[in-house]
């Protein structure tokens, strides 16, 4: 038993010292070495102001593919841009008359970290980001239509009014090569949804097959503030009924190597995805879609979806309409948006078990009213919920203790005889009935729950600016003294106390040295997360205590001798 413990033990201080190093490199501005995530290129987005032309390619009946304009009429003859800027009861947009596009959006209920007052920004087009949602029309015939960059008529409101729910606002594009381009914007009260539609005029002699793009476009930097000791997912995502959700590295884009679905017959979703929000455009099952990601330049990525062509004949019209969403990751309001939008908020692996964590964790905050008790609580309910199973660990790891000074005695006499050694303790183990595997396994079917509720509190906006008490104003950054890390700290020292020590001095001074190198990297992670770990530590000390006191196994103390 000790034997597994120990090599348990090893591997965990092993991998910890590698994702320890990695982050470190992260840090302090370098690649990682063993898990090398996205990483932002040196250079930024050069210069404010819209972003450069992403229009993407546009497949004819040939199946030729043909760059599209840029722009659609030459510089000298577009009027100058308007910014149109739009208040709603929970977020500001900036619309750009250049393509009636939006360039920059600010959450009301959301303030930027460590900033007080001053609303979150998502879109935007400064010099240190560029992040727009855009829409046009390609033609698979190569003439101009109206695009992203066609400067185009405003009309509407530019303010939700008290007693109103809805805010309507209208883009009108000249006739370029027969067609205008009418979008139509509708805000709702409360809500992060934009319901656009794209309304195609023939005003030609021609009938015309243009077909509608919309697209994200972003530079590759990371969110500013997040550290290098934990990071998430920062890029472009693709999700169709086929293939579900597919997430696309803007290093893998600049390589040409993105892998995703590029055709989707029944509609489906193109998303920008980084910690705690996102934007999304999303059409209807009805709709077949071309995906496509692709560098801009350098340092600037646009993800694209393109429908089919649409035959509008002369003095007709034809009307597109797609879905919207610029806002926070709120799983229960993603579910409401658009089939597997909710996907966006990324649990990696366990997201088969952070849904169901997640959907307890919102119903306890609904009955507590604080996000702090509300992960203690949950931290108690699995407690409960293990508690036989935990109980059957501690009973096995108690007999081991009581057994130690026989197998202790017995390695010091067979130590030379490696297999008399073997067969001796395996006599023991029968005679006490104890399985030397009894107090891993059942801890180990635990581990999966807990990594899983770990990526709940990780990944949760609900965690942005929520206070615990006293000092704990903002759960999802680090504890600002440190108290929180420091406790940790000790209760994972204190559980350590209360396990036998190996035989070997050099293992028992591992055995002390890995919980502080663990607990070094808490105290860059954001506190909810810390009082989670720390809830779990105390409720395992003292299960621990009563099972051994139970079993006569007094609880003491095993300290290593340093020298």
């Amino acid at each position: 038993m000790n034997d597994i413990r120990r090599t348990i033990l090893w591997v965990v201080f092993a991998l910890s010292s590698i994702l320890l190093w990695d982050k470190w490199q992260v840090h302090n501005g370098r690649p990682a070495t063993f898990f090398p995530s996205p990483a932002a290129t040196a250079q930024g987005p050069q210069g404010a102001g819209a972003a450069p032309s992403a229009v993407p390619a546009a497949t004819g009946a040939s199946g030729a593919s043909a760059l599209l304009p840029g722009q659609a009429a030459p510089a000298a003859l577009q009027p100058a841009s308007e910014r149109i800027e739009v208040t709603t009861d929970v977020m500001k947009l900036v619309f750009d008359t250049r393509g009636g596009s939006i360039i920059h959006s600010e959450f009301l209920a959301y303030d930027e970290a460590g900033r007080p007052g001053k609303p979150f920004v998502l879109l935007d087009d400064s010099r240190e980001r560029i992040y727009q949602a855009q829409s046009g029309l390609a033609n698979p015939q190569g003439a101009p239509l109206p695009t992203h960059e066609t400067v185009m008529q405003f009309s509407g409101e530019r303010a939700l009014k008290d007693g109103e729910n809805t805010l309507t606002l209208r883009f009108e594009s000249p006739e370029i090569g027969g067609v205008r381009l009418v979008k139509t914007y509708t805000l709702e009260r409360g809500s992060y949804v934009i319901h656009t539609a794209h309304e195609i005029i023939n005003g030609g002699q021609q009938p015309v097959s243009p077909q509608l793009y919309v697209q994200l476009v972003r530079d590759g930097g990371k969110e500013a503030g997040e550290t290098g000791f934990y990071s998430t997912f920062t890029g472009p995502a693709f999700y169709t009924p086929e293939k579900k959700y597919q997430k696309v590295e803007f290093k893998d884009i600049a390589k040409g190597d993105a892998s995703y679905q590029k055709t989707s017959p029944n509609g489906g979703y193109v998303a920008m995805v980084q910690h705690y929000f996102a934007s999304a455009w999303a059409f209807d099952e009805q709709t077949a879609l071309e995906n496509s990601a692709r560098q801009v330049s350098p340092n600037l990525y646009a993800a694209t979806m393109l429908t089919q062509p649409r035959l509008v004949a002369p003095g007709a019209s034809e009307t597109l309409n797609a879905r919207l969403f610029i806002g926070p990751q709120i799983e229960t309001m993603l579910e409401r948006v658009a089939p597997g939008l909710e996907l966006v908020k990324d649990y990696g692996w366990f997201t088969i078990l952070s849904k169901p964590l997640y959907a307890l964790l919102n119903w306890l905050h609904s009955l507590l009213g604080n996000w702090g008790w509300a992960i203690v609580a949950l931290v108690v309910l699995l407690k409960i919920a293990f508690y036989w199973l935990n109980a059957k660990a501690y009973a096995s790891m108690a007999k081991m203790k009581a057994i130690s000074p026989r197998i202790t005695a017995l390695r010091e006499r067979y130590k030379d005889k490696p297999q008399d050694m073997q067969r001796e303790m395996m006599r023991i183990y029968r005679e006490e009935k104890v399985n030397p595997l009894g107090g891993c396994l059942p801890i180990l079917i635990q581990i999966p729950v807990f990594i899983a509720l770990y990526w709940v509190l990780l990944s949760s906006v609900e965690m942005r600016g929520a206070p615990w008490i006293l000092w704990v104003t903002d759960l999802s950054v680090k504890d600002p003294y440190y108290i929180l890390p420091l406790v940790m700290a000790l209760t994972t020292l204190f559980q350590t106390a209360l396990n036998p020590l190996p035989p070997d001095p050099m293992q028992a001074k591992m055995m002390w040295i890995m919980p502080l190198v663990f607990s070094v990297m808490f105290f860059f992670f954001p506190a909810g997360l810390v009082l989670y770990w720390i809830t779990n530590n105390i409720l395992t000390i003292a299960q621990q205590w009563i099972i051994n006191t139970r079993l006569g196994v007094p609880p003491q103390f095993n300290l290593p001798k340093f020298k």
